[in-house]
């Protein structure tokens, strides 16, 4: 039996698996401001740490979509 499990982190999380991670909604439950094209994906390496969205200065959820 196969099980699979989405690689979902926090804004200051260190990153548990490299690869392309997208924008997952705000961590006070929002998703406006939207975040600017340039920010709603993100190449992470572990064990680097999880940034905010700048442009809205807002902490935020980021979800592993293509792992490298």
């Amino acid at each position: 039996m196969s099980t699979s499990t989405q690689v979902r982190i926090h804004t200051g999380q260190p990153c548990p698996a490299s690869g392309i991670y997208r924008f997952d909604g705000y961590l006070d439950g929002t998703i406006y401001p939207s975040p600017l094209p340039g920010e709603r994906e993100v190449a992470l390496s572990r064990p680097n740490i999880a940034p905010p969205i700048r442009s809205a200065n807002k902490g935020c959820f980021w979800l592993l979509v293509r792992p490298s």
